[in-house]
């Protein structure tokens, strides 16, 4: 489903209005969907009764981690997305709607204390869903010791004490939240977040039962019988690798909305197979790649969407405790003008992505006037083979060499490959003197050398969690753990901060510091170098309705998905 301008102005004016306007100690949140009617609306075609609710699904990755607490990927939060549910969830309009919340929190006049009541819900196991399990959950992932790569980084600043829990200088038990019982949870802010709501669906604040994840230990989320659901499906069939399959939780609080009784996922790195299983009818939805999108351009069941994902090349400034050739800002900004984006979108990718020379995704934010946030800022570092040879000389000058090696990091899939050996024949056709080594691995060898810093060059991604520029910007502030480059800028810190602090209670205020900040990052500083946005063509039966799929957080939702009858 392709989200709308409409959709983030409703979004964003529900929020904002809550403690900017300051005129109610309740969040109305007029216009949203009702969570007992209309986010649960049910298709407006029946599924036909004598059919399987059976769905067969395709991915390109093993799922790298399903503990809320320690995912990272894109893989890991779909399938989070679809077997749990936080106080919020993405409903089939991408609007977030109470989920595990009974109705919307109450609001203090100041925005910095939401408090939310529960529904009557249960795990899988029949135990009830508590505010305690939120607190443990949100508390776990801020917690030090327990290696989060997102708890500490979208708590730090925003939730009470976070920060100094970060720093050793706070009991993970001063963070602030709260449950006075078992249906009252308690959020104290640091400041006014506008865009909170939004990440209450995000996987790193869904709740974990604290008993039997204690009972687990290491072994916690390792396979799908190590792990309870409080959401439409539960996992089954899965040890820790390989293909896994989703089945109806009939535990779940909104069961009667589900149609679906089982989805299998099977992991499937080669488009070529992919395609095949669809034709013989035994996977229901396919991912095209440039030549099939191409060769099936015309077909009906063809789906196009632009999604909010955004590729880049991150440069590592430092690696294995040394400066590498990269921190030369020269040799970056060679390597930022050195390969036709274009090129790469219409001939390479051929399947709806955009060339992007930006970082911030196109119709993704709009402040609240509708003003898309590409609209404040500009294009960056442009397909230009003149300066790139320019900027090379000077770099290789400044190094004392006349030839650079350089590795690129990159996947193991068919496509990923094609993609790196296009990318290995710009470079080196345009950079006189550099040689392209490239190091294709698996996803999850890719996640952990990236944790370690052990790379030149690396193409990565990022969807965006939730509906606002810093979900992008603040990636490659100093303190990310997701920057792991080497890279700092003190006016690139500051201008973000500036975003949560002086300029939180002004939009347009906001969007202008993140596009000075993106001018820093993409042009003086060609700190990373973006590629493209990425567009999906995809084959899908028709008999497939109400699949949802997402512009933040996890890609798709399967709640609403049912099988209807061939039309005839």
């Amino acid at each position: 489903m392709k989200k709308h301008k409409f959709m983030w102005l409703v979004s964003i004016l529900l929020v904002l209005s809550a403690f900017l306007a300051a005129c109610s100690d309740k969040n109305e949140n007029e216009g949203a969907a009702d969570p007992e009617k209309d986010a649960d609306k049910p298709a407006t075609d029946k599924p036909a009764e004598e059919l399987p609710q059976v769905l067969n699904l395709i991915e390109a990755a093993e799922i790298p981690s399903i503990d809320s607490s320690l995912s990272e990927d894109a893989v890991g939060f779909n399938v989070l997305n679809n077997i749990m549910e936080g106080l919020y969830r993405l409903d089939a309009d991408s609007l977030p709607v109470p989920g595990m919340a009974d109705g919307d929190p109450e609001i203090s006049e100041d925005g910095l204390t939401y408090t939310f009541k529960l529904r009557d819900a249960q795990w899988s196991n029949g135990t009830p869903v508590t505010a305690h399990d939120f607190v443990y959950a949100w508390q776990r992932a801020v917690d030090p010791n327990t290696g989060s790569p997102y708890g500490p980084y979208l708590m730090a600043g925003m939730i009470k004490n976070a920060t100094e829990i970060g720093e050793k200088t706070a009991a993970v038990t001063d963070l602030g939240v709260s449950a006075p019982d078992d249906k009252t949870f308690v959020v104290q802010l640091e400041r006014p977040v506008p865009y909170f709501l939004s990440l209450m669906s995000f996987g790193t604040f869904y709740p974990l039962n604290e008993e039997f994840v204690t009972a687990q230990g290491d072994a916690y989320a390792t396979t799908s019988d190590n792990m309870l659901y409080n959401g439409p499906f539960e996992l089954s069939a899965w040890d820790g690798t390989g293909n896994w399959k989703y089945v109806k939780n009939e535990k779940y609080w909104d069961a009667a909305t589900v149609q679906l009784e089982e989805i299998n996922v099977d992991v499937v790195k080669e488009t070529s197979t992919a395609v095949q299983l669809y034709e013989q009818g035994k996977k229901d939805r396919v991912l095209l790649s440039a030549e099939y999108a191409m060769q099936y351009a015309d077909d009906p069941n063809i789906i196009n969407e632009l999604e909010t994902s955004v590729f880049y090349f991150k440069l590592n400034q430092e690696r294995n405790g040394k400066p590498t050739p990269l921190a030369n800002a020269d040799i970056r900004k060679a390597l930022a003008r050195a390969f036709d984006k274009e090129e790469l979108a219409s001939a390479v990718l051929a399947n709806g992505s955009i060339a992007a020379d930006y970082l911030v995704a196109d119709q993704f934010t709009y402040d609240p006037n509708g003003k898309d946030f590409r609209d404040y800022s500009g294009d960056f570092n442009s397909y230009n083979v003149e300066e790139a040879q320019e900027f090379w000389a000077k770099g290789l000058k400044a190094l004392g060499v006349d030839k650079l090696e350089i590795e690129i990091l990159g996947g193991d899939t068919e496509n990923a490959k094609k993609q790196q050996e296009w990318f290995k024949s710009q470079f080196e056709k345009n950079l006189p003197g550099l040689t392209i080594k490239l190091k294709e691995v698996p996803f999850s060898v890719r996640l952990d050398l990236d944790n370690a810093s052990d790379y030149d060059i690396q193409n990565a991604g990022w969807g965006p969690d939730f509906q606002d520029p810093i979900s992008f910007i603040e990636l490659f502030v100093s303190s990310s753990p997701q920057n792991l480059m080497g890279y700092s800028n003190p006016e690139y810190d500051a201008l973000v901060e500036s975003t949560k602090t002086t300029l939180a209670a002004d939009p347009v205020a906001r969007f202008e510091a993140f596009a000075k900040a993106e001018k820093i990052l993409l042009e003086e500083e060609a700190a990373v170098i973006p590629q493209y946005q990425r567009g999906r063509m995809v084959l899908m039966n028709p008999n497939v309705q109400g699949l949802a799929t997402h512009p933040f957080g996890g890609d798709y939702s399967y709640k609403w998905t049912y099988i209807a009858e061939e039309a005839k």
